[in-house]
């Protein structure tokens, strides 16, 4: 039985053509800001908890792996029907994570290619859906993609290490990006966009009054895989695996438990050798500080 959130074909091929793809509706405002809720109740309950990392750091890095919330959302139907019309029946959640800008803030994310850090090379078994939980405009500090940008190779990057860069190494595509090449991505509080892994992107500062508030799911098919670290990991969302190139995890039961928190450093210890391949100095992200 087909569902109101497949993909049609001129969706599909738009997607393949430009490299993203907006606005997708998934979730209702209501249900938008429910979640939104939940993320700050837990913000709320745990910023001064004795947990082993800061609560950034499990927000921005692998947060499925903690926090149910995430996985909740990254394992939702209705964005698994909308992924399956880019990757196929098979799908597996690599990483979620919340990338939050408060208001008034000059905090941005440089113009780069998710996969130029990730470990896997140019490979297509991928897709990001990032979802809004608050407004995501031009004025909040909305995404900007470069069309048909994905049909480049993995261009070279520089590291800035900018303290207002919201990247783990403030990392940059080191050629000149034009603002006529880029696309706003405007999306209401239960939109979401996807974006391929080589689309150049990036976002400028939230010069609003509300936080802007996005979930960025991370799904590969099986076929994807690790080619720099030792081992990897993902969560099967759908399908089946046939590959095993991943190391299967569940998704947690209950906020920062003592398994999913030993579980989470173990991924981001193996991880690392692959998110900070090639930097020349530490990446507090996915080493230990």
């Amino acid at each position: 039985m087909s569902s109101a959130h497949e993909l049609t074909q001129e969706q599909s091929d738009r997607y393949w053509q430009d490299g993203f793809l907006f606005p997708l509706s998934v979730f209702s405002e209501d249900e938008a800001a429910e979640f939104r809720a939940e993320l700050e109740q837990v913000e709320k309950d745990w910023l001064a908890a004795d947990l082993p990392l800061p609560l950034n750091t499990y927000k921005r890095v692998n947060a499925h792996l903690v926090i149910p919330l995430a996985a909740r959302i990254a394992q939702d139907k209705r964005i698994l029907d909308t992924v399956e019309g880019v990757l196929g029946p098979d799908i597996m959640i690599w990483s979620a994570e919340f990338f939050i800008k408060e208001p008034q803030t000059k905090q941005t994310v440089g113009m780069h290619q998710d996969l130029t850090y990730w470990g896997m090379g140019e490979t297509p078994d991928q897709v990001t859906a990032w979802i809004a939980l608050s407004p995501a405009t031009v004025q909040s500090g909305c995404m900007d993609f470069v069309r048909g940008s994905h049909k480049n190779p993995i261009l070279p990057h520089t590291d800035t290490y900018s303290e207002t860069n919201l990247l783990s190494r403030g990392q940059e595509v080191a050629v000149d990006v034009s603002e006529d090449d880029k696309t706003h991505i405007e999306l209401k509080p239960g939109q979401m966009s996807l974006h391929h892994g080589l689309t150049i992107h990036g976002s400028g500062p939230n010069a609003s009054n509300d936080r802007r508030i996005g979930l960025a799911i991370r799904y590969l098919s099986p076929g994807a895989q690790q080619l720099v670290a030792d081992r990897d990991y993902a969560m099967l969302a759908r399908g089946s695996d046939a590959h095993s190139n991943f190391v299967p995890v569940q998704a947690p039961d209950a906020l920062f438990s003592p398994e999913a928190l030993a579980l989470y450093e173990q991924v981001r210890l193996d991880q690392s050798k692959a998110l900070a391949e090639g930097a020349d100095s530490a990446v507090p992200l996915y080493t230990k500080m």
